[in-house]
């Protein structure tokens, strides 16, 4: 276990697509959408965790046409949300200079995590690859690779939930300004989009 956790930490703490995610969340929508992203994110993580428990991650590791579909929804499903950003950057400096609150309800910006999550391939692969090292194939498999998974949503939670709020303090700079605020929204929206298309050109192709 403290193996296994020593190297979800080394995979976690190195910034990734999904601390670029986090960071643009809370620049496009502040703190609180970032925190409850990233708790929907640890949610995703471990019912990822979970279907390797069950044995589906190694369908999706065997199987090329299944890790491709489930890849290009991730990220078709990342376009959007960025497309979405960049389209709602004035309606949110609007909201954001009248003190108002996130636009968008704390329970779809929870779901949109947890949907980006669970349709990122590459975490189920690695759950696929990894969790099974540390197994000690004596004791209960699919409870000790869901006691693995937890402890990596734990990781995600805490960790990516600091660049959260290092993005949110951010913002309240941004935000003294109506043109840098613009700015950040839009460079936000665009960063979701290119995750999003980054996503969709790398990985196996058979």
């Amino acid at each position: 276990m403290l193996a296994f956790t020593l190297a979800a930490f080394v995979v976690v703490i190195i910034p990734g697509p999904s601390v670029l995610f986090v960071i643009s969340r809370a620049i496009a929508y502040g703190r609180t959408a970032a925190l409850l992203t990233v708790l929907g994110g640890a949610i995703g993580s471990f019912v990822l965790a979970a279907t390797v428990a069950a044995g589906l991650g190694a369908i999706i590791q065997t199987s090329a046409v299944l890790f491709t579909v489930v890849k290009l929804v991730g990220a078709a499903y990342l376009v959007y949300l960025g497309v979405k950003a960049f389209r709602q950057r004035r309606e949110m400096r609007a909201a954001f200079e009248a003190g108002a609150g996130n636009p968008i309800s704390g329970r779809r910006t929870l779901v949109e995590g947890f949907v980006v999550a669970v349709t990122n391939p590459k975490s189920g692969v690695f759950f696929a690859a990894v969790l099974p090292q540390f197994v000690d194939p004596v004791g209960n498999v699919a409870g000790q690779m869901l006691v693995f998974g937890a402890i990596f949503a734990v990781l995600a939670l805490t960790l990516d939930g600091a660049w959260g709020v290092l993005a949110g303090a951010a913002r309240s700079w941004f935000g003294r300004s109506s043109r840098r605020l613009d700015v950040m929204g839009g460079a936000a929206g665009l960063t979701m989009v290119g995750l999003g298309i980054g996503l969709a050109v790398t990985g196996r192709k058979d």
